[in-house]
């Protein structure tokens, strides 16, 4: 099947973004249901291993429009990088350009992987846009000193430390203390007040919680990003009751890190990602 591939220009306020919007083949019927892909870190509208290229290919083939595109300083698009918490307005452009150019498509899917998914979580808590159907999370991010040492102490120090290894080479001296004196460092931070933390955490779940449809939320088994998520969304307040969320899926990837690299892991995201379109 030949999926029909476009380029756009997408102008906001003092911005401009280039954009590729990928498009069912003609034999096969365009949901009213789109996808904009909502790159995340410091990477432009291809995504690592070029895994939003096949991620949006994957989901046109399926019936699914799909847009991604460059942030400003990042790709083709000219400008300087904004901030993941910054980014409501270039989410609401990429949205109205999507529509403007291809107007069959009347609601949207926010895809995002790590600030990608935290700044899609952003965006419906500044805006509450209606358009916005469902939200495919991979791998949000919710870092701080706080939620990195828990992760750490749980799902690194404390794994090491159950093993006879760990301690056989200590005391043989082919492990340093050093070990040890981190474990206690990051104890300590475990320790701080979590008022620390910035703020984009909860708007984070603000917006988790006041979301109405459909949420994905896809968590590599090894990746500290989604260790720490998890950690995080459980122990904080704001979060309360998050997993039991209304018309929540929740996935663990088992075997992929943080980008889903291996060939098993990154059809496992699109094979999730279009089922649960279909589902919802």
């Amino acid at each position: 099947m030949t999926i029909n591939e476009q380029a756009l220009w997408l102008h906001g306020e003092g911005f401009d973004m280039l954009g590729i919007v990928s498009l069912p083949p003609a034999s096969t019927p365009a949901q009213r249901t789109g996808v904009v892909i909502v790159v995340g870190g410091a990477q432009y509208r291809a995504g690592s291993h070029r895994q939003f290229v096949q991620l949006a290919r994957f989901l046109a083939e399926g019936g699914f429009p799909v847009l991604r595109f460059d942030l400003p300083g990042m790709g083709d698009s000219p400008g300087e990088l904004p901030s993941f918490e910054d980014t409501a307005p270039h989410i609401a452009t990429a949205i109205n350009g999507f529509q403007r150019q291809h107007p069959g498509v009347e609601r949207v899917v926010l895809w995002g992987l790590c600030d990608g998914a935290s700044a899609s979580l952003l965006y419906v808590d500044a805006t509450h846009d209606p358009r916005i159907a469902g939200l495919a999370l991979l791998n949000p991010w919710v870092r701080s000193e706080v939620s990195l040492a828990r992760a750490r102490v749980k799902h690194y120090y404390w794994q090491r430390l159950r093993g006879p290894d760990f301690w056989r080479k200590l005391l043989m001296g082919l492990v340093g203390w050093q070990a040890l004196r981190e474990l206690a460092r990051n104890l300590h931070r475990m320790r701080q007040s979590t008022r620390e933390m910035t703020s984009f955490q909860d708007r984070m779940a603000q917006g988790w919680q006041a979301f109405p449809g459909p949420i994905l939320l896809l968590l590599s088994e090894n990746d500290l990003t989604a260790q720490e998520f998890a950690e995080h969304a459980g122990r904080s307040s704001p979060w309360s009751s998050w997993s039991s969320k209304h018309q929540l899926t929740r996935l663990v990837l088992f075997g992929a890190d943080h980008t889903c690299s291996s060939p098993e892991a990154v059809m496992a995201v699109e094979a999730q990602t279009r089922d649960w379109l279909r589902q919802s």
